[in-house]
């Protein structure tokens, strides 16, 4: 198979699928003889983003794999295709979706010690259901309370590889300065019309998204 065919088969499997595709999905296209060798896709891959250079989209990688988008600086005029305006977060939501990115593990009873005040049941509610967060074991004291840990989901809205892409510590230097350094703007998929997404602390195991 000819790179441009491999190209317009990857191109076609990520516009159609409404979400991003991993590597390994793409090679599942494939029965096992006749498919391309794991260096092929990433050529064709890395082959679409060059072609995309010049255009109104680009192809990036996110946590669950890749996927076509509309470009950051286009998005004031992709913005009007909608009527409802991107949500703005409060000082209390950003605080604790930092304390669960930089901390995570953490649970909440430590988010609360940490910021001084009480989290909002439905700050943490928000959350899981945007699917940025996830319970990912209990912490082994008494009452067992739920440990919180960032998604692929969460990779994927703020078009983050891996959790090491995320600004350091000391570059955000001021919770209100979170909004912009993570973006936290709507990303517009070029291929859907689906709804659009953490470093591990020094002494924290890194954990396994799911």
């Amino acid at each position: 198979m000819d790179v441009q065919e491999l190209k317009n088969i990857i191109e076609a499997a990520i516009l159609a699928a409404g979400e991003p595709v991993s590597l390994e999905r793409l090679q599942g296209l494939f029965e096992e003889d006749e498919r391309p060798a794991p260096e092929d896709f990433r050529a064709a891959l890395a082959a679409l983003g060059e072609d995309c250079a010049t255009r109104g989209i680009e192809l990036v990688e996110v946590g669950s794999g890749w996927r076509f988008q509309s470009r950051k600086e286009l998005v004031p005029w992709i913005s009007r295709l909608w009527e409802e305006k991107p949500p703005r977060y409060s000082r209390a939501f950003l605080e604790t979706l930092a304390l669960i990115a930089y901390r995570q593990p953490i649970t909440r009873a430590e988010i609360e010690d940490i910021r001084g005040v009480a989290v909002g049941t439905n700050i943490v509610k928000s959350l899981t259901e945007r699917g940025w967060v996830r319970v990912v074991g209990h912490r082994d004291v008494p009452g067992k309370p739920a440990l919180y840990a960032t998604t692929r989901a969460f990779l994927d809205y703020f078009n983050l590889k891996g959790l090491d892409d995320l600004p350091t510590l000391a570059e955000l230097r001021d919770i209100d300065k979170l909004e912009a350094e993570l973006d936290l703007g709507e990303h517009v998929p070029a291929s859907n019309d689906a709804e659009a997404p953490a470093l591990p602390a020094a002494d924290v195991e890194p954990i396994e998204l799911c």
